[in-house]
């Protein structure tokens, strides 16, 4: 899963480094609200890009990771009705 959300966030910053050359390189010569428009959705971009690559997916396991302090984990482990190997 994490390579597909990689591969989206590379499309994504793709996308967006596009818009800004295509606006100011093509379509500022026919029309410069046009091309500020494309920076203004360009710049949108990154921030939604960031969120889809750093997501939790339903599969990423995160929540029961062990913390590393024993006590702790024993006692979450019994409020989850867990039992771990000592």
């Amino acid at each position: 899963m994490y390579a597909r959300r990689r591969h989206v966030y590379f499309a994504m910053m793709g996308f967006c480094i596009g818009l800004f050359v295509l606006a100011w390189a093509v379509v500022r010569l026919w029309s410069i609200p046009v091309a500020v428009g494309m920076c203004v959705v360009a710049m949108v971009i990154p921030p939604l890009a960031a969120m889809v690559a750093n997501r939790r997916g339903p599969e990423d396991r995160w929540w029961d990771d062990p913390s590393g302090d024993r006590q702790s984990d024993e006692w979450w482990d019994e409020l989850d009705g867990k039992k771990r190997p000592r």
